[in-house]
């Protein structure tokens, strides 16, 4: 007995299982990282800090996260692979401790045209199985509740061989689909202006067409010429009926043309296969100007703009048809949800319950399931994102978030903080990378990497926790506490843009005066409507020009250089010095190394494999042909160039021989918005989500207008970036321009001249304007959400 008590008494030794509770990192060299190394505690809440550019990215997704996805991938049969992304091991010595990872980026949900809030979230799928299990009348399947099913019928002979003999049988089939025909499930009709496609007055070997791509001198003019459906050198005004609509409409045709055969088809079909049928974000900026200007989108007058058939939105619950409930707002859905007691369909409502409800908690609610997936902003595609892993059962997963708080309100950032604790006490590991001081607040373990960014950062300045990164002399831990005052005075407006009866969204016939000549911050809870307002109503304008939150494209062969235009003037100036062509200073033209075709390293495919890239052995990676290294302009060679710093490449084409001041113009705006440690020649492929914001706003501030509309201009910038941001704000308007910024941020709000601010809630809780004036007279009126917030922030 004694035994036994002697023997409980004993301290158990520890487990061998027990002994990985962290993740350990050494050698990290992905991208800037310098032989980094930390040590990460498992099932804790770890937020990685430093200015935009220091590394965190690099650490965070391109290795721990990188690694763990391509170990899981691994796991996989080589068929399976084959069909999966190819991810590469990324550069580090020791990669230990890892679990499954899970990722939830910033990156803006696809702009499929299909693509809704409900169907990338699921909870469609579950609303058409309820409708096709309790809509009355009785339509059919879930398929005919869903807008990508078109419905189909057919019937005709198939042969079946049954013992040894051919039979032929009649067979017919049908497809019951809920999309409209009309506007096959887009919601939304396109209607050509026909003077934008050509000028009646001319005939077309005159050059009638103006669509871009259509000349006669080319392909297509040999084609209007030889298909003999009309008179190529007849005005088109003089068109009969049917010429102009073979011209327009006609169904491809075979024709043969001086002995070639080919397809003759109407201008209007070309035209929506060719340009029509993509992502207009993702066509050239001239054929883009061309669709808008061409292009009427209207909602498709069958459906109402619902996507579905007139069948599809006859069967209905409770006089709520399927339409009707994907129009609601979320939490006014969930809400009938929970009021439908139907015991054959349970478990459905209850998992459609749990699903609506998500919404709600993540500060979603005031959404519908029907709102294109496209119009969302990188915060709410975010947290739409993170709706599948909240009522999660796993435990001992890495969730890895990329600035959460993007798109948040002081008074929703404490729901996701607490969203955020909650799945770290279920037994996970979170890693977050973080700019929000009230979100750093909450961690375990911080990570600060600097001390600056680009090649001046990529090491490890701080572990360890908040309180010891405030005590810290980093830059993170100088900036944590600051905290900006109000304006002892405000600027005096010049004039003011009105706007009248503003209802787009969720706003509620809004009129407001919008003062110019001064710094104006919009503001409010997520969904309030800011951007609803300004983008509706402002954006589009003439001499407006607007800033906005979509992502920036671009291959491994674009740099800042050719994204921002420079790469042009410094062509031409080379090309000037040296008495050549400025095609052979182009990596991605004439001057391109033969070997890598321009790319500077030579990838090998390993089909499931990752492939291998080598440098270059012919140019080094340098990119061009030798002979084209021999053509100097002040001294330089083009890809001594590239591989400088904007702030050095300022100084080079700013004086002596090399000056050259179209290049200098775009160095200084890309300085001014603190990318003056970016080389030239990086590839976009390799900058943080806060560069790229960066560099598409030094982009647009070359452009000719009054009015600048900047949505959320702070997103992916350290506290240290804010003041420079401000300073930037502050020349624009002491230019003479007229700043107009959609931002949550404290700091911005208190350093605005005029503040509207909109609310009181989101969704159809908002939409009004519940405050306008100076930050000083918010900050004493305390009477709406962001006052209290901006109150707390200035110590008011």
């Amino acid at each position: 007995m004694s035994m036994a008590k002697g023997t409980q008494a004993q301290s158990p030794a520890l487990h061998a299982a027990d002994s990985h509770d962290l993740i350990r990192v050494h050698g990290a060299r992905v991208n800037n990282l310098k032989d980094v190394s930390v040590e990460l505690p498992k099932r804790r809440l770890t937020v990685f800090t430093g200015v935009s550019g220091s590394g965190k990215s690099s650490l965070v997704f391109g290795t721990i996260a990188a690694e763990s996805q391509r170990m899981i991938n691994e796991t996989y049969s080589t068929f399976v692979q084959g069909f999966m992304p190819t991810l590469a091991r990324p550069e580090v010595d020791v990669l230990d401790g890892l679990t499954t990872a899970i990722i939830v980026g910033q990156e803006r949900m696809g702009g499929d045209a299909r693509s809704t809030v409900g169907t990338a979230t699921d909870a469609n799928a579950m609303l058409r199985i309820l409708f096709s299990r309790l809509g009355k009348p009785h339509i059919g399947s879930a398929k005919a509740f869903s807008f990508n099913v078109a419905s189909i019928s057919g019937a005709g002979a198939v042969t079946v061989e049954r013992g040894g003999e051919k039979v032929k049988e009649r067979r017919s089939f049908s497809i019951v689909g809920g999309m409209c025909p009309r506007c096959e499930g887009r919601g939304s009709v396109t209607d050509f202006d026909l003077t934008a496609l050509y000028d009646d007055s001319k005939s077309l070997s005159e050059g009638a067409l103006t669509v871009p791509g259509y000349s006669v001198d080319g392909w297509y003019g040999r084609i209007f010429r030889g298909c003999g459906f009309f008179d190529p050198d007849k005005p088109i005004r003089k068109f009969t009926k049917k010429e102009l609509h073979d011209l327009l409409h006609k169904a491809p045709t075979k024709i043969k043309v001086d002995g070639v055969n080919l397809t003759y088809e109407g201008l209007i079909p070309k035209i929506q296969k060719s340009m029509l049928s993509k992502d207009i974000d993702s066509l050239q900026p001239h054929i883009r100007a061309f669709v808008e200007r061409a292009m009427t989108f209207t909602s498709c007058p069958d459906c109402g703009g619902t996507r579905l058939s007139e069948t599809a939105r006859s069967s209905k619950i409770k006089k709520i048809s399927i339409a009707d409930a994907c129009s609601m707002q979320i939490s006014d859905l969930a809400e009938w949800v929970r009021g439908l007691k139907e015991p054959s369909v349970a478990p459905l409502l209850k998992a459609l319950g749990d699903t609506l409800d998500s919404f709600v908690e993540i500060g979603l609610g005031y959404l519908g399931l029907d709102r294109p997936a496209g119009t969302l902003s990188g915060g709410e595609a975010q947290r739409v994102k993170m709706i599948r892993h909240l009522g999660s059962s796993l435990t001992d997963v890495t969730y890895v978030f990329d600035e959460p708080t993007i798109g948040l309100h002081p008074h929703d950032i404490q729901r996701m903080n607490d969203l955020l604790l909650r799945l770290r006490d279920k037994g996970n590991t979170v890693l977050v990378v973080e700019h929000k001081p009230e979100a750093i607040a909450i961690a375990d373990h911080v990570v600060d990497l600097g001390p600056r960014a680009g090649t001046e950062g990529g090491e490890v300045v701080f572990e360890g926790t908040v309180d010891g990164l405030r005590a810290s002399d980093t830059l993170t831990g100088q900036h944590l506490d600051d905290r900006a005052t109000l304006k002892p005075a405000v600027r005096t407006p010049t004039g003011k843009l009105g706007v009248r009866g503003a209802g787009t969204n969720n706003l509620q016939d809004v009129d407001v005066d919008i003062p110019l000549g001064v710094l104006t911050v919009v503001t409010g809870v997520a969904g309030s409507g800011k951007s609803s307002l300004i983008h509706g109503s402002v954006s589009g304008q003439e001499g407006v020009v607007t800033v906005d939150q979509a992502a920036i494209r671009g291959s491994r062969r674009s740099n800042p250089a050719t994204y921002t235009g420079l790469l042009d003037p410094i062509r031409k100036a080379f090309a000037k010095a040296n008495d050549v062509k400025p095609a052979l200073f182009s990596a991605n033209s004439e001057g391109a190394c033969p070997t890598c075709n321009g790319a500077g390293v030579i990838y090998t495919d390993l089909a499931m494999m990752a492939g291998v890239a080598s440098t270059c052995d012919d140019c080094e990676g340098k990119r061009f042909q030798a002979s084209v290294l021999d053509y100097h302009f002040g001294g330089r060679d083009i890809s001594e160039v590239l591989a400088m710093s904007v702030a050095e490449a300022e100084q080079f084409f700013g004086a002596g021989e090399a000056r050259t001041p179209a290049a200098q113009k775009i160095l200084q705006r890309m300085a001014d918005v603190g990318l003056g440690y970016l080389t030239l020649g990086q590839p976009l492929t390799t900058l943080s989500g806060g560069e790229r914001q960066r560099l598409k706003l030094a982009t647009h501030m070359a452009e000719k207008g009054g009015v600048y509309v900047l949505d959320e201009p702070t997103t992916g910038l350290h506290l240290a970036d804010v003041e420079q941001l401000l300073g930037l704000l502050d020349r624009l308007v002491d230019s003479g321009k007229s700043v107009i910024v959609i931002e949550h941020h404290q700091a911005v709000m208190a350093h605005a001249d005029w503040i509207i601010d909109l609310g009181p809630g989101a969704g159809h809780d908002g939409g009004q304007i519940v405050f306008e004036g100076t930050p000083a007279e918010l900050v004493a009126d305390r009477s709406t959400l962001t006052g209290e917030h901006l109150a707390a922030y200035v110590g008011g």
